[in-house]
């Protein structure tokens, strides 16, 4: 079953906590902290394999969740580090962010890895903290949490030519005739529903992949027949073949056919259309096809790319190859506009300034939370008075009273952090 787009959940481990330990060994009076760090937490990595051809594996594990990191331990001994989830895709897999739609990963080349979720990194043990002025610190610091995100991935296919058209005007058999691929073939609309690809080989140029698309129609941008579900596999191709049929038992007109697909073309991306088309009209040897190819070919100036083949008779097959291969050398690979810096592919993740979030909630009442604040509060644990103390000072270092200054605090108002309550001290 070709599987080309699923949802998914992932999960990245949680960093093991430190822990507070003392030496305790006879005749070592004084015996110094010796707690020690936890270890990372389990990453999420998508890696591309070119053993895969579909995201069936992911079709059925809906969930995928790292492992949290081994906390630490007394005599300065680190925890263990969680194993990372490698998660094998097809080449071709684009992965996003279903939330905001960004793109997060695109997988394009055999072992190409991307960490999708990064696990937490460890809790500091107290001897970690134990300085000059601190020789016993109790101290210590939780794991970092894991990140949660859910996943929208699909499976844009590598080809470099795609053919397009109508349903049944000859994709498959032509793909057939082209390369080794053995499509389903048969005479009555959609028999292909998924994408097939072949290679094409011939002496004296470089072999190319060639993608059968699943048959267009009118509305196919907007959901109508199959064409919506493949038209992004078309987004990678760098060359089109739009196959038109010249046939009389087709009851269509051929140049009716052609302006369709290139409308559906430019809803669904208006990019689409700035890829070389070769005109392919199929089935020259039906009778009366050579009259309906003249009348076609009054739409078009005289240098377009138009081919005629027969599939039945092999005429300008090997001439279609050939001109194929000097476009494919003429034509770089399509990526998106944004995507593009300093030619290679970059994704940034562009973070908010949410690190304090002020809420007035009384008059001399305010209320702090924010990214900052979560991490922070969530790598401590109030165990001592000390942590507590540790706490609040790593959050002015950060500039809470800067902005808590800007909302309005005054010295005495109270501050309230995580439900607990304390005075403002300008």
């Amino acid at each position: 079953m070709f599987i080309d787009e699923v949802n998914i959940v992932v999960r990245s481990g949680k960093g093991g906590d430190g822990i507070i330990s003392f030496r305790r060994e006879k005749h070592v009076p004084l015996g110094g902290p010796n707690g020690g760090d936890g270890g990372k937490g389990g990453s999420v990595i998508f890696e591309a394999d070119e053993g895969m051809s579909t995201l069936m594996d992911l079709k059925f594990q809906k969930h995928i969740f790292a492992q949290a990191g081994e906390n630490g331990k007394t005599k300065n001994m680190r925890g263990k580090d969680a194993v990372d989830v490698i998660v094998k895709v097809p080449i071709g897999t684009t992965i996003y962010n279903s939330d905001n739609n960004e793109v997060l990963a695109d997988l394009v080349t055999h072992g190409q890895s991307e960490i999708i979720a990064k696990g937490g990194n460890g809790g500091r043990g107290n001897a970690s903290f134990a300085t000059s002025k601190n020789k016993a610190p109790r101290i210590q610091e939780n794991g970092e949490m894991g990140v949660e995100l859910s996943l929208r991935i699909e499976l844009k296919l590598l080809a470099d030519v795609g053919i397009i058209g109508f349903p049944s005007v000859g994709k498959s058999t032509l793909i057939t005739i082209l390369s080794n691929s053995r499509p389903k073939i048969a005479d009555y609309p959609f028999t292909t529903i998924i994408p097939n690809l072949g290679v094409v080989s011939r002496n004296n140029i470089k072999s190319f992949v060639l993608a059968d698309m699943p048959g267009l129609i009118e509305g196919a941008s907007q959901g109508q027949g199959l064409g919506i579900q493949f038209l992004k596999h078309i987004e990678r191709t760098r060359v089109l073949i739009h196959m038109v049929d010249m046939s009389k038992e087709s009851l269509r007109d051929p140049y009716s056919d052609y302006l369709i697909i290139n409308k559906e073309l430019e809803e669904y991306n208006p990019n689409l259309l700035l890829r070389p088309q070769v005109i392919v009209p199929s089935k020259m040897d039906a009778e009366g096809a050579m009259e309906r190819l003249e009348a076609f070919k009054e739409n078009f100036p005289e240098e377009t790319d138009i081919i005629p083949i027969s599939a039945m008779t092999n005429d300008n097959l090997d001439k279609l190859v050939y001109r194929i291969a000097q476009l494919l050398d003429e034509t770089p690979f399509f990526y998106k506009e944004e995507e593009i810096i300093d030619e290679y592919v970059e994704y940034n993740f562009i973070d908010e300034d949410n690190d304090f979030i002020i809420n007035k909630i009384a008059s001399d009442k305010y209320e702090v939370s924010g990214k900052l604040v979560e991490n922070l509060i969530n790598k401590s644990s109030f165990q001592t008075e000390e942590q507590l103390t540790i706490f609040l000072t790593r959050l002015r270092k950060a500039g809470l009273d800067d902005k808590l200054r800007q909302a309005g605090a005054k010295e005495g108002d109270t501050i309230v952090i995580d439900g607990d309550e304390y005075d403002f001290i300008d």
